[in-house]
């Protein structure tokens, strides 16, 4: 597979977690191909961990943005959270 099929076939799926305001974490973006480098590069422009697991980004894809995770999702999700604080714990 060349470098511009690779990059066509790169997908991503972002998340956001407001206890307050929702159940479960919601998908925020999703995207495949120069949208999904896109949501990589402004999420690290903003220090925000990049988790890679390509079967959970396409699922995510499939529920669509402002949709809460289903629970069958909740604990690929928590070891995400983990990871995302084992990092925040490292920068302090």
């Amino acid at each position: 597979m060349s470098k511009e099929e690779k990059k066509g076939s790169e997908v991503a799926a972002a998340l956001r977690y407001l206890p307050d305001e929702n159940q479960a974490p919601v998908v925020v973006a999703e995207g495949k191909g120069y949208t999904a480098q896109y949501i990589k590069e402004l999420a690290r422009e903003h220090n925000i961990p990049v988790y890679k697991d390509e079967n959970l980004a396409r699922t995510l894809m499939q529920l669509g943005v402002g949709t809460e995770i289903p629970e069958s999702l909740y604990e690929v999700v928590a070891e995400i959270l983990v990871f995302v604080a084992g990092i925040d714990k490292k920068a302090r």
